[in-house]
């Protein structure tokens, strides 16, 4: 489903949600060649303030692109900026739920602003805020 800039209102979200798993873990790892301990070992997570491993903070924060690209707007968007605060870990297991809700409108330059969270049952773990080109209709 994608939108052009004239189809989006202020309040208008869009989510999507994932199950960290330990490929996910793995593969992001060997993508973004962070090879922190703490998302790889067992032992560092367990001698670590979370207890645990946890999930790559940017893990999270990539499922906010992938709401931005594929369901608000859509296809044609082009991300051009975020800010992200990290509030609690990800661990393998977790269902993580992306938002992005529009906030802002610029019609001059086509852009939107968007309110961007991750979420794991409710509680926040990712907040920030997108900025993106948005398509305008044809």
């Amino acid at each position: 489903m994608s939108m052009y800039f004239e189809d989006l209102q202020i309040g208008q979200k869009a989510s999507l949600g994932k199950t960290i798993t330990e490929a996910d873990i793995l593969l992001f790892s060997a993508v973004s060649m962070d090879t922190n301990p703490l998302h790889l070992h067992e032992e560092h997570g367990r001698s670590s303030i979370f207890g645990e491993r946890i999930a790559h903070g940017m893990l999270s924060a990539g499922l906010i692109s992938a709401v931005l690209g594929t369901r608000l707007p859509g296809e044609g968007a082009i991300y051009l900026s975020q800010t992200l605060r990290f509030r609690a870990p990800v661990k393998i297991g977790d269902t993580v739920t992306a938002t992005a809700e529009v906030m802002e409108l610029n019609p001059a330059k086509k852009r939107a602003t968007f309110r961007t969270t991750c979420t794991v049952a409710g509680n926040l773990v990712v907040d920030g805020e997108a900025v993106v080109q948005v398509p305008s209709r044809p």
